[in-house]
């Protein structure tokens, strides 16, 4: 039998390898994206102080997310987080997508920060 590791345990390892070089900053702290099977999870976070600075989820936004699909979820927690971090005066971040492939859910949570004017 072929041992394999599991596809979490994958993208444990991408990720570590992607965290090596992405460090948040008080002045442009890291953006970083978790995603479950049913929702997805964003947190600002200052590496520096190791606090996380602002957080949003798909779960915390489920009322007003009923009857939307997890990409349009998705794209509304970007839009929420970027709403929070700027009016936490959070203008600009690192993007660190957890070890995960740049398209769909993630994306879609990227492409809502940016519409409502995060930059990264």
């Amino acid at each position: 039998m072929i041992s394999k590791l599991d596809r979490n345990a994958d993208r444990l390892i991408r990720h570590e390898r992607v965290r090596k070089h992405l460090f948040g900053t008080d002045s442009k702290p890291r953006l970083n994206v978790y995603r479950s099977t049913n929702y997805i999870y964003a947190q600002i976070i200052d590496d520096i102080a190791g606090k996380t600075l602002i957080s949003s989820s798909s779960l915390l936004l489920a009322k007003t997310l009923v009857g939307k699909n997890k990409s349009d979820a998705s794209k509304e927690v970007g839009k929420d987080i970027a709403k929070k971090a700027l009016d936490a005066g959070i203008k600009e971040v690192v993007f660190d997508r957890g070890g995960y492939i740049y398209t769909g859910r993630v994306a879609k949570l990227a492409e809502g920060a940016r519409e409502a004017g995060l930059k990264f």
